[in-house]
């Protein structure tokens, strides 16, 4: 347990970064390598084993991506409202990991379909509680790298897995279902570090048992906090499931077998440009990173919709992993320096809610336009809503609104 001993008689690194954020890292970094083992397999499990069309695709991964956005925002209330952060935590992971076994047992798209919904709303649960915890322990100078940090470790198990199902296909030749099974490990240590690693950290403020009023709420928050949930909702429009990417490389060329390293190299660069995009967030304005995040993610768009070869396919990649770490944890600094100091769970809940919601309007629209004329169109649009964040990002930002 190298973690405990690093940090066992220190509350924070050299660095200044918390040792609960730390932990809190590789939680995330081991239920990611859990999760990724199956999603990276599961758009050519649903296509080919179970023979499911692209639009049951984008609604299964539009659905389950915005149950777990809006999931959020009722956990994020109830860590504000009665504390219990770390159990939230808890809960939502080994909500996860108990959904894991149902995706080895499917045979027919409702079982997929609901295994994907309950392992989100897991992810819902733990998210906001989460991210407000590591805001509540670390101090506002390093709060970027520290949202970078956890981030980076959350890619690291993003591309550990992927890469750990490429491996196993080699031995269980496209037997996605036994490599779904072996996913479970990682997730039952994730939950053992859970128990075991991470302090019940809770502010000294006494909880009220009453029901928020989000009117109350949106009262409270400042006019550049609203700005910011505008900016969220257009920017996850541009934000499609990675399942996309994942069939366009298949139709490009690259073997079956190889597949699951789209993700690898994606949550690859990811994991190495969330810390030092994170640290350089607490040097200059968020704002001019999410800028750089959204022209990567249009750039990674025009690649996927233009040109369909192996080659290409690996740039753009590349390019999402870019856009992913100029954006993933800015989003949550802001949201923390944002929020009022209260409600900070109830606001990562309120601005992933609004996100949920328009991500699962994307999933379905990239599943239709696959669907109805081409994969080039869904890379289009997504390069379109980019764009219109970009430029209300920018707008925002000359008017000082934002950043």
């Amino acid at each position: 347990m190298f973690i405990f001993h690093r940090f066992r008689l220190n509350k924070q690194s050299d660095s200044g970064i918390p040792r609960t954020v730390w932990v809190l890292g590789f939680v995330s970094l081991l239920m990611d390598i859990s999760s990724e083992m199956i999603h990276a397999l599961l758009p050519l499990f649903m296509s080919t084993t179970l023979g499911a069309s692209a639009v049951w695709i984008g609604l299964t991964e539009g659905v389950g991506e915005s149950a777990a956005l809006i999931s959020k925002v009722f956990s994020g209330v109830i860590a504000d409202t009665f504390g219990k952060k770390k159990w939230l935590v808890f809960t939502g992971y080994a909500l996860g990991v108990l959904s894991k076994p149902f995706f080895a047992l499917a045979t027919c798209m409702p079982v997929v379909f609901a295994a994907r919904f309950f392992d989100r709303i897991g992810k819902g649960i733990r998210g906001a509680p989460r991210d407000a915890i590591v805001a509540e322990v670390t101090a506002e100078s390093v709060r970027g790298a520290a949202y970078g940090l956890r981030q980076s470790l959350d890619a690291a198990g993003a591309f550990i897995g992927p890469a750990l199902a490429t491996i196993l296909l080699m031995f269980f030749t496209e037997n996605y279902r036994t490599v779904f099974w072996l996913a479970l490990i990682p997730g039952l240590c994730c939950l053992a570090l859970i128990l075991f690693g991470v302090e019940n950290v809770e502010t000294e403020k006494q909880y009220v048992k009453e029901p928020l009023k989000f009117k109350a709420f949106f009262l409270q928050t400042s006019l550049a906090f609203k700005c910011l949930l505008v900016i969220g909702v257009v920017f996850s429009l541009a934000r499609f499931s990675n399942a996309f990417m994942i069939l366009r490389a298949a139709d490009s060329g690259v073997p079956a077998a190889l597949v699951p390293l789209i993700l690898v190299g994606s949550n690859l660069v990811f994991a190495a440009s969330s810390y030092p995009l994170g640290k350089l967030a607490d040097r200059i304005p968020s704002s001019k990173l999410l800028a750089l995040g959204l022209l990567f993610l249009i750039a990674s768009d025009c690649v996927f919709a233009l040109w369909q070869t192996p080659y290409a396919v690996a740039v753009g990649v590349a390019l999402f992993g870019l856009h992913l770490g100029a954006s993933q944890g800015i989003f949550s600094m802001m949201v923390a320096k944002l929020a009022p100091g209260a409600f900070k769970a109830t606001a990562f809940g309120v601005f992933n809610f609004l996100s949920g919601l328009a991500t699962l309007m994307a999933g379905l629209l990239a599943g239709f336009l696959w669907e109805l004329y081409s994969p080039a169109y869904t890379f289009a649009a997504g390069a379109i809503f980019a764009l219109l964040s970009l430029l209300l990002l920018t707008v925002l930002m000359r008017r000082h609104l934002i950043g």
